[in-house]
Order: structure tokens, then C-alpha cells, then sequence
């Protein structure tokens, strides 16, 4: 979301944009001019799929009801010209029913756009939650269109979850989200962690890292089967959620190793993925996006639960060639070792990833001012050419 928020204020100075989110790690990031933000109490899920407050000593349904304040509270306040809802229709655990209840009551006029990944999760799973949440219905009734951040040749989000026509005649889909290169040059960053020109970069990064203990652990006990001789260097950056006992443990793996820098937390992932030779990684749909805009080979090793969405990504894309894919039950320190050697040691086309879409950026800027402005409204993006307006204009929605 933030990556859309960017993107927009780069094509207008005359936006003002509000970014409500319970994401732990927002304040960390940097903000551009016209963009603000209001930090949710966090929720957080298990495995099992159980929703839990993840800091405050109270109930998930007390949080879930303050979240619901907050959040109709600042949109009452700021009066939006459009609202982008991200993935569920009525929000995490229904917290936007009632801000939707208060706009068709006194703000008809404010656009509502509901911004899909490319998955969700398996079709029959998602099916029946759309069902049970009458999420099917908040769309044909509140929403006045549907982005989908994929591409139909991957996933037809529209044919395998069931849309009804009237729902389906409602969706865009935009392509992958293009990450930029960062902000530190790949020299920049092999300078800082003291790496010669003959040695190869292995980054690893679990994306939060609230379920990437065993990964990091995989791999670090994979590299003790590496020989002394090896010229492969590693940077782990195992993420601010992952359990502190856990990380504690990470820290203490690492004290073994020469080779291997350790990270919480950046910023600025980007930078030091276009810097690696190889990533490790989760399947996670901005970790995928940046490693496939830079090029970069990758090992991904996707999350199977609570949701399949990690896993059907990873089987998709592994499948389309894009990179390699190792399920998380078979991952070993053994072959998580040669899938990494296998990587370091190939050189990899990218003629591939040149087959994926990664225009999502401009045709989501041009559907929402779209909304906005009229069917007859066309601004030009600073940093696209005519064509590339012309070539957003020609979409058509999906039927």
C-alpha cells in the first residue's frame, strides 16, 4: 500500500493522502510530503488461523472495536474524496462495517475501491469465508470497483473464487507492483559488509519474521556443511516480529560463522536485495514483487498456513520458471545447501520475469483519479511517457 501511496503523490501535488494502518513496523519507513499516517492497535493471527491482540492486554474483540472508532473517526474527519480498502471488504474482523454504513448515509458521493493481491487463498477456502462474511454482497453493494495487484495468466482471481458477473464486470486487473532499486548502489552495500569482488551474496530475508525461525535456522545449519574455501557470504535479516527468544537464538547460531551479517530490521530492503547474488525467501507478495522487478534468482520457501496464498504464488511463478520454489516439509539444511549452490553457481535467464506484467503502478494512479475525476479526466504521469498513458487507457475490464 504504501509503494500505491508514492506512486501517487509522485503524479500530483495536489494530493493529500491519509494511510490507516496496524502495521507494527509503519513508523519506520520514510514518508513522502502529503502523506500522513494513524497506527491501529495490532492484531495479530496464529497458525491455526486465531486472531489475538499482539501488544495490548485486552480481548480481540475490544481492540477490533477500537480499531472500528479509529478508523471511522479519521474518515469522518478527513473526508476522502476515495477510500482504497486493502483485501477484506468489511475489514479485519468487520471493524469497517460501520464506516461504510455512515458513507452511504452521509457521504454517497466518496468512491470506495477495494485492492486485491493476486491470491487470497485456495479457492474452495476462499469461497466459503466470502460467503459466511457476505463479502460478495459488500462488494456489489458498497464498492464501486475492484483492483486485483496480479495477472489473470497466474491467477484469475475472478473465475476461481466465483464472482458473480456484476462483481467481475467491477474488476481491474493492474499487473505486479514494479519495486524501485532502492536507495543505496549494490557497491554501497557490498562495501559495508566488507565483501571482495569474487564473493557471492546470499541474502535471506523471512519478511516479518514472526514464522521465519526455522528458515534461518535451516540455513545457517546449511552452511555449516559449507567448505572452508567457500567464497559465499550471507546476510540474514530475520525481521522485528519474529519471537525475541527466537531471535536471541539466531544471534547465538550466528556467533559461529565469519561470513554471516546479521540484521533485525531495514527499511530499505530493496538496496540489499538488487545487491545479492541469491535470496532466500518467503513467498510473500512485496518480497516476490521486489526480487522479480530487480531480477534476482531466488530460492522461495512460501508459507503454507494459515492461508495457501504463499504457497499457490510460489507454485505458480516456481512453475513459470520465475525462480526456485522448495516446499517448507522438505526444506533441510542438506537441500536448502544445494539449492543455494545450484543458484550461485547457474547463470539464470531472466527471460522469463520479462513475460510478467509489473505495470501496476500507473494503471492503479489512473483507475483511481479515473474514479475521481470522470471517464474524460487524463493527467500525465511525471515519469511516464505518452505511450505508456495511451497503453493504460486501452485496458478493459475483465469479462
Amino acid at each position: 500500500m504504501l509503494a500505491i501511496c508514492k506512486y501517487l503523490l509522485n503524479t500530483s501535488t495536489e494530493l493529500s493522502i491519509l494511510l490507516i494502518s496496524g502495521s507494527p513496523v509503519l513508523h519506520s519507513f520514510r514518508m513522502p510530503q502529503g502523506l500522513d499516517y494513524i497506527k491501529l492497535p495490532c492484531l495479530g493471527r496464529d497458525e491455526s488461523g486465531k486472531i489475538s491482540a499482539k501488544f495490548l492486554r485486552k480481548k480481540p474483540q475490544e481492540v477490533t472495536r477500537l480499531r472500528s472508532e479509529i478508523i471511522k473517526t479519521a474518515i469522518i474527519n478527513f473526508e476522502p474524496d476515495l477510500i482504497l480498502v486493502d483485501k477484506k471488504p468489511y475489514g479485519l474482523q468487520g471493524e469497517l462495517k460501520s464506516t461504510l454504513i455512515y458513507l452511504e448515509q452521509y457521504s454517497p458521493q466518496t468512491k470506495l475501491v477495494l485492492l486485491l493481491r493476486d491470491i487470497i487463498d485456495a479457492p474452495s477456502i476462499t469461497i466459503e469465508q466470502w460467503r459466511q462474511n457476505n463479502y460478495y454482497q459488500a462488494l456489489q453493494y458498497y464498492y464501486d470497483q475492484i483492483l486485483v495487484v496480479g495477472m489473470p495468466e497466474i491467477f484469475d482471481i475472478t473465475k476461481e473464487y466465483n464472482f458473480p458477473e456484476n462483481i467481475t464486470s467491477k474488476t481491474r486487473f493492474c499487473g505486479y507492483i514494479d519495486r524501485d532499486y532502492g536507495y543505496k548502489q549494490p557497491q554501497v552495500i557490498r562495501q559495508e559488509l566488507n565483501l571482495k569482488a569474487d564473493e557471492k551474496l546470499v541474502l535471506v530475508t523471512p519478511g516479518g519474521g514472526g514464522d521465519g525461525y526455522h528458515l534461518v535456522k535451516t540455513y545457517l545449519q546449511g552452511l555449516e556443511q559449507l567448505p572452508p574455501q567457500s567464497k559465499i557470504r550471507s546476510l540474514v535479516i530475520y525481521g522485528p516480529e519474529m519471537p525475541k527468544d527466537l531471535s536471541q537464538n539466531i544471534w547465538q547460531l550466528v556467533q559461529q560463522f565469519l561470513h554471516v551479517h546479521l540484521l533485525e530490521f531495514t527499511d530499505d530492503l530493496a538496496s540489499y536485495i538488487n545487491a545479492a547474488d541469491t535470496v532466500i525467501c518467503m513467498g510473500g507478495y512485496n518480497t516476490i514483487c521486489e526480487v522479480l522487478s530487480l531480477k534476482k534468482k531466488a530460492i522461495v520457501i512460501p508459507r503454507m498456513k494459515p492461508v495457501q496464498e504463499q504457497w499457490i504464488r510460489a507454485q505458480r511463478m516456481g512453475k513459470m520458471g520465475l525462480f526456485m520454489t522448495i516446499n517448507p516439509n522438505q526444506l533441510t539444511p542438506k537441500s536448502i545447501l544445494e539449492a543455494v549452490l545450484g543458484s550461485i553457481n547457474h547463470d539464470h535467464s531472466f527471460s522469463h520475469v520479462d513475460r510478467l506484467d509489473l505495470k501496476a503502478l500507473p494503471r492503479i494512479s489512473y483507475y483511481l483519479y479515473n474514479l475521481v475525476y470522470g471517464s474524460y479526466y487524463c493527467f500525465f504521469y511525471n515519469k511516464e511517457k505518452l505511450y505508456d498513458i495511451i497503453d493504460v487507457y486501452s485496458l478493459k475490464a475483465v469479462s
